[in-house]
């Protein structure tokens, strides 16, 4: 099969990997779409020192699996757990102390044909979600993960760093709890596309220190981290929704004297974002900006590393 591969911080198209064959438990899913995220281009950069393919965010074909999702088209939660650690016994999978995670840990990922996943991780896609639409599976459920950490309400001002792939999912979420919302970044055009859905939109001038009840840092570098925390008052909350490839540096002593609370978050649950994309209640085709056969894989993550490119597809199978 063919397939995009990391090694060494180097990519390659490879046209003779092997298709892979699931173990007990898991299915063999033929990927339809697959897209590349910011993850994806940090892997790339050396934020861990992964080797095999690449791609988590995917829609398949279920080919060899359990009846009921036989020949359906699916989305896949990425982290495959143990089920045994004391994280899978208290309900809490995506930190399992052992676990594997698609295309971004010890598993081969969604830029090739073919891949595999426990039964378990994949959820069937319901009728009226396109395949591209259903690629965002997986982001949105990432974005929808801070509501689960953080309790948004309306009364609360609420602000959005970063204008990207995900700052545009996290803004939209966040849209629907009614909190007074401004999203900020650097590219007029991608701050209309939340224009276009009634979110107050701005550059970093835009935002008043020590104003804001909860900051979401979605731009993965230390000028928007700092615009996050100059943003929130005393006792605030600053999400950190962003893979940081380098180290960051930042003021502790200010964050005990303002008793700041710090949430890393990561990966959510995939119920909820399918819901959302049933229900049509976010808008995430205005951010497809191209689609690339496997075959031009490199070509597709040259794109992708232009400034202000939201999100590129890959087509495994040009015909479905």
């Amino acid at each position: 099969m063919k397939g995009i591969w990391l090694e060494n911080q180097q990519l390659q198209l490879c046209t003779n990997l092997p298709i892979p064959t699931p173990p007990p438990g898991e299915a063999l899913v033929r990927v339809l779409r697959a897209g590349i995220c910011n993850t994806d281009l940090e892997l790339l950069r050396g934020y861990y020192p992964y080797t095999g393919i690449l791609g988590h965010e995917f829609v398949g074909v279920v080919e060899q699996g359990p009846e009921n999702l036989f020949n359906q088209r699916v989305v896949g939660e990425i982290n495959a757990a143990c089920g045994q650690c004391r994280f899978c016994l208290s309900g809490q999978p995506t930190h399992c102390e052992n676990r594997s995670v698609l295309g971004i840990v010890n598993r081969n990922g969604a830029f090739a044909e073919y891949l595999t996943l426990p039964v378990k991780n994949l959820h069937p896609i319901p009728d009226e979600i396109s395949t591209d639409a259903a690629t965002f599976t997986e982001p949105l459920a990432a974005a929808l993960e801070i509501q689960q950490q953080v309790s948004v309400r309306p009364d609360h001002r609420v602000l959005v760093v970063g204008d990207g792939k995900l700052g545009q999912l996290v803004a939209q979420t966040l849209a629907l709890t009614g909190c007074d919302l401004l999203a900020i970044g650097r590219h007029q055009e991608k701050l209309a596309n939340l224009e276009a859905r009634g979110i107050k939109t701005g550059f970093a001038d835009a935002v008043t220190q020590r104003s804001f009840d909860i900051s979401v840092e979605c731009t993965g570098n230390p000028e928007g981290f700092a615009i996050a925390r100059r943003a929130l008052r005393a006792r605030g909350t600053l999400v950190l929704k962003s893979t940081y490839a380098g180290k960051l540096t930042f003021d502790a002593s200010s964050l005990v004297v303002d008793e700041i609370t710090l949430i890393g978050s990561r990966c959510g649950s995939f119920e909820p974002a399918l819901e959302l994309l049933s229900q049509h209640k976010v808008e995430v085709n205005s951010l497809i900006q191209a689609h690339y056969p496997v075959s031009e894989g490199l070509a597709a993550f040259e794109h992708a590393q232009q400034r202000g490119v939201l999100k590129v597809l890959l087509e495994m199978d040009t015909d479905s």
